[in-house]
């Protein structure tokens, strides 16, 4: 029995030294943007979450954290 995700852009505050600095993510990102994974498309199409997402740093932390950003 899995538990639902409940999307919710918060989570990822862990990530966001790294998406605006370039730096190492931390575990915790890590483990955020795993868990947050199935949401990232609906980030993606919001207005005001779409440029932090859609950014090459979001998607290089995303690769640096094992979890591929999804085809949207």
């Amino acid at each position: 029995m899995s538990t639902g995700i409940t999307c919710n852009p918060l989570e990822l505050s862990a990530c966001a030294s790294a998406i605006t600095s370039a730096s190492a993510p931390s575990a915790a990102c890590c483990s955020k943007l795993k868990e947050q994974r199935p949401c990232l498309c609906q980030y993606v199409k919001d207005p005001n979450l779409k440029k932090l997402v859609n950014s090459p740093n979001a998607r290089t932390v995303a690769s640096t954290c094992g979890t591929p950003f999804p085809q949207c």
